[in-house]
Parts: C-alpha cells; structure tokens; sequence
C-alpha cells in the first residue's frame, strides 16, 4: 500500500454572491482539513445510482496519508453504484468546520496492504472488519473543500490534489 503523504495545493473556491474573500489570506492549512477527517467518527458518502440519481448514506471510515478507507458490501447500493461510477464525495460529521472530499475510489485487495487498514479500523471503532469478506475501498482525492462556517468568507478554502 502506497502512503505518500498528500499535499494539496489550496486555492480559493468559487463561490459567486458569497462575499468569499479573493486573496489568499486567511486560507486553511491542509492539516486543519486532515484533522478533521481523522476525528469524524461518522462520514457521509455520495454516490450516483446508474440511472443518474443522488444516493448519499452514513458510512465508518479512516482519513490516513494517501486517502480515505472504507468497507460496504459489494451488493449494497453503495457498492453497486460504485462499480458502475467510481467517483463519490466524502464529508466528515461536523458542518460547522466542514471538510468535503471529491474523489475516485478503488478496491483495496492485497492482503498485505489491508492489514494496516483493519488494524486502524479495529483501534477506531472496536470492531474487526478482517473477516467480513466485503470489498475495502481507498478514496483518492481529486478536490477537497473546507468550509469554516463561523469565518466563512475569509477561510473558504479548496484544494486540488496534483
């Protein structure tokens, strides 16, 4: 398992009637955006059904140096619409200093690799997902925003991933 550490460029998004500050002063660093993402305990993923339509659910996870890890059966919804379109959006459980990551997944299959992952996973949640069978997926970021809802305009923050 490759863990190069990510690092993003930030930038301003683009959210025109907003009043988001245009300079670069004031924008969050990464590591506020990986904070977050390491402590959320619940995540939201949103995927798109094959007709086109939204699906967004609750899902346990881990933010580590490369990306974000997950299991879903690979007959849920989650799991079939990934296989049909492996683009998804994950956003940590606080809205008030919210991080949102676009992203593509891809399964996580070599034994080797998933060790690390079921043992961060077991410390994380008392749970053993080792022998459940289902597909692991790593979610390689694209673009990430952070949205800190209390300095808003002056933080609005999004990152591209090289």
């Amino acid at each position: 398992m490759a863990t190069k550490k990510l690092k993003p460029v930030a930038s301003r998004p683009q959210i025109p009637g907003y009043g988001v500050k245009e300079n670069k002063k004031g924008l969050l660093p990464w590591k506020w955006a990986e904070d977050r993402l390491r402590k959320s305990k619940q995540y939201w993923i949103a995927t798109t059904r094959p007709e086109g339509a939204p699906h967004v659910m609750v899902i346990w996870g881990l933010w580590m140096a490369d990306g974000f890890y997950f299991s879903t059966g690979k007959n849920s919804r989650k799991g079939r619409n990934l296989a049909a379109n492996p683009r998804c959006v994950i956003c940590g459980e606080d809205a008030a200093q919210a991080v949102v990551v676009e992203g593509t997944v891809e399964v996580i299959s070599d034994a080797k690799a998933l060790k690390p992952i079921f043992a961060a996973y077991k410390r994380k949640y008392k749970f053993d997902v080792s022998g459940m069978g289902e597909p692991f997926y790593r979610v390689r970021p694209h673009t990430a925003f952070g949205l800190y809802e209390k300095k808003f305009v002056e933080t609005a923050t999004r990152w591209k991933f090289r």
